[in-house]
């Protein structure tokens, strides 16, 4: 390590963690983002950039490569491209017409031949699709049709720090290995846990939260039709509810949400100054407009009053929706949405100050949408909510087109 005339060690990177850097902003990351997630000075980013684009750039001991090489070098790649698209295009043209199992066959047999990924790509399918399914296919089978180059712990790391300001710290090592995979970046999850060790990185610690439930009221109670059966066998046959709280500078903001229990995705929710019947009420109207199941979901909840009040019953009789409730003080009783105030809070407000309930509102809602559409769920085999649901209505419509 040379210094720096502050007296600081200088880094020596690497031709290949630049370069890796580099394809990040120039995938559309700002500079400064990128240096932040990298852990390094935003000029030293931005230097390398401009030193890519004159066709300059080199690591340690590494001759930099003249504009003219640099755009012959293009040129030839990019000829070699559309050859070789032009290639698979006319090999694979009974293929098109298949099935994706099909079309991954033929991509793992002609693996020596053409880019993976250039392959899929002309097929229309997914990278990461083909790995996963090789993955899940040839587990164990080293050398499978799945296997790529081992990537350096230089370019891994890079893209291991893009995945954790990402996903504002939620991964530890089991979910980063997961959504590598997911990327395409083939690489052992035992590699992936010592090398986030050995450079500090972690998920957010994990802490606990008081739920309080005011259950001390002469309201009628529905009985416990769940009986914490968390799995159902469909989407909108049971959804769960609860009430959180979040501390801001301006007062508490009450946050309710409905996730349906098949996918654990969040339908429903509201945020408001105040605990009354209507923000459950509100939230249940946005979940039903939203999903419009048919009559007999089971909705369950703590025995709190909102949930146990007239305007709220009135309107899942309304909605003809069954009433279900937790037994007294048993929060296992509604154990997945618990869980997701502990996603919630542990991944994105912990250590948090809201100046405004706005802004935390706005943190909230942004939270909601990486929880559905991005954040890896374990129970639901590491992929995102809205990702399972998908893949079980493309399941069902393959199945009644077969039948």
């Amino acid at each position: 390590m040379s210094k720096r005339k502050d007296g600081q060690a200088r880094g020596k990177y690497t031709l290949e963690f630049k370069l890796e850097a580099v394809r990040l902003v120039k995938g559309g990351q700002a500079v400064p983002v990128t240096a932040k997630v990298l852990g390094m000075p935003v000029q030293t980013l931005g230097n390398w950039v401009r030193l890519s684009e004159r066709g300059q750039l080199k690591g340690a001991g590494d001759k930099p490569v003249s504009p003219e090489q640099m755009e012959l070098a293009r040129l030839r790649a990019e000829l070699a491209r559309v050859k070789m698209e032009r290639d698979i295009f006319k090999k694979s043209d009974g293929v098109l017409r298949q099935g994706i199992a099909v079309k991954y066959a033929w991509i793992a047999k002609h693996r020596a031949r053409w880019p993976i990924t250039l392959a899929c790509e002309v097929l229309g399918v997914s990278a990461s699709g083909y790995f996963e399914h090789w993955r899940r296919k040839d587990a164990g089978k080293p050398g499978g049709p799945g296997t790529s180059r081992r990537i350096s712990d230089e370019a891994l790391l890079v893209h291991i720090l893009a995945i954790h300001a990402e996903v504002k710290q939620e991964y530890g090592w089991p979910k980063m290995w997961k959504e590598l995979l997911a990327r395409g970046i083939r690489v052992g999850k035992e590699r992936v846990r010592r090398l986030m060790q050995r450079h500090g990185i972690k998920a957010r610690g994990k802490r606990k939260f008081v739920v309080t439930t005011d259950s001390k009221h002469d309201l009628p109670i529905a009985p416990n039709l769940l009986a914490r059966n968390f799995t159902p066998a469909a989407p909108n046959q049971v959804w769960s509810s609860d009430i959180t709280y979040i501390a801001t500078d301006e007062g508490w903001l009450y946050l309710t949400a409905v996730i349906d229990l098949f996918s654990r995705q969040v339908v429903g929710w509201s945020m408001r100054e105040h605990m009354q019947a209507s923000v459950v009420t509100d939230t249940l109207r946005m979940a039903w407009f939203r999903r419009r199941p048919a009559p007999g979901l089971i909705f369950h909840s703590d025995r709190g009053s909102q949930y146990c009040s007239h305007e709220f019953q009135r309107a899942l009789a309304g909605y003809e929706m069954k009433s279900s409730m937790s037994r007294k003080g048993d929060c296992w009783d509604n154990a997945p949405t618990e869980s997701l105030w502990g996603r919630l809070k542990v991944g994105r407000l912990y250590g948090r100050r809201f100046a405004t309930r706005r802004e935390a509102m706005d943190e909230v809602i942004s939270w909601i949408a990486f929880y559905n559409h991005k954040r890896l769920h374990s129970t639901l085999g590491y992929v995102s909510p809205m990702t399972f649901e998908q893949r079980w209505i493309a399941a069902q419509q393959q199945d009644r087109k077969s039948a």
